[in-house]
């Protein structure tokens, strides 16, 4: 049984929401430094030299996107790379 048309549209709308979450260069750095190790949101703060609300905003868009996952500790969040997200990122755009 094949997808829908609305299964159509709803994957066509993930994959825009993935490719706009990568399409910021800060957002593809935190994608590397992530890809070396988990990290506190203060610690990419200091390798960016940026405001911690901004980078803070960036992780948000790539946890919502499903790249990152988050576990809090107390007071501070571990980002780490959602290697499977990422996996099925890169079939998804291999089959365009």
């Amino acid at each position: 049984m094949g997808a829908t048309p609305s299964d159509e549209v709803a994957e066509r709308r993930s994959l825009a929401l993935k490719m706009k979450a990568l399409s910021h260069p800060v957002r593809l750095k935190i994608i590397q430094i992530l890809k070396v190790r988990g990290c506190v949101c203060s610690e990419i703060v200091e390798m960016l030299q940026m405001a911690q609300a901004t980078v803070s905003q960036h992780l948000k868009v790539l946890k919502e996107a499903g790249f990152i996952n988050g576990v809090n500790y107390g007071t501070k969040t571990c980002y780490s790379l959602n290697h499977e997200a990422l996996k099925a990122f890169k079939e998804s755009v291999s089959q365009l």
